[in-house]
């Protein structure tokens, strides 16, 4: 049981670790279009990512389908640059429910994409590890919490701007995604796999 939870603090830890910026980047994009009023839809791509990431970290770690480590590094941040322009583009369409559809099936691609960039960090820390099904799960859990405390802070970001501020939603979802796109950038080309 202690090396369960060994795992889960792992797992919290890669997430929430300033230099792991790029998960936290991808979280607050995939985040700030929404308030506390969609919820629904706040926890249903949640959970999109949370499934697609933990199959691809499955398919990673028993060795089902192994993705180059340098293409999957390069892709991250193309998902994030991705989704903060989707953003863009959504606001202007102005209709949640009828954009929510693209928004799920980005958000599980996506999630593959990054599954396999735990994958690689995770796979190094189990290395000679026969029993790798209760790491991965200690791991698995520890990346969820870590996510809900981003979405959250997030989700509670939003509302201070928005309620307390009276910054409209889409200037903050403008400006937010802008200025996850200029942090990203050079990420893009530190990671270009050429």
């Amino acid at each position: 049981m202690q090396e369960f939870w060994f795992y889960i603090e792992l797992g919290l830890q890669h997430v929430l670790d300033i230099n792991a910026y790029d998960h936290i980047l991808f979280l607050t994009a995939l985040t700030l279009p929404f308030t506390f009023k969609s919820w629904k839809n706040v926890l249903l791509l949640a959970t999109v990512f949370t499934f697609t990431h933990c199959l691809a970290l499955v398919f990673s770690v028993y060795e089902i389908m192994v993705i180059d480590a340098s293409w999957i590094e390069f892709l991250i941040p193309v998902t994030i640059v991705a989704t903060a322009i989707f953003n863009l583009v959504d606001y202007k369409v102005k209709n949640e429910s009828r954009t929510i559809g693209v928004h799920i099936l980005a958000t599980g691609f996506f999630g593959l994409i990054h599954g396999f960039g735990f994958s690689n960090y995770f796979k190094m820390m189990i290395m000679g590890e026969e029993d790798k099904l209760a790491p991965l799960l200690g791991f698995a859990g520890g990346i969820e919490l870590s996510q809900v405390v981003i979405v959250l802070l997030v989700l509670i970001l939003a509302y201070m701007v928005q309620s307390i501020f009276k910054v409209k939603q889409s200037l903050f979802v403008m400006v937010g995604s802008i200025l996850i796109i200029l942090i990203t950038l050079p990420l893009l080309y530190e990671t270009f796999p050429f």
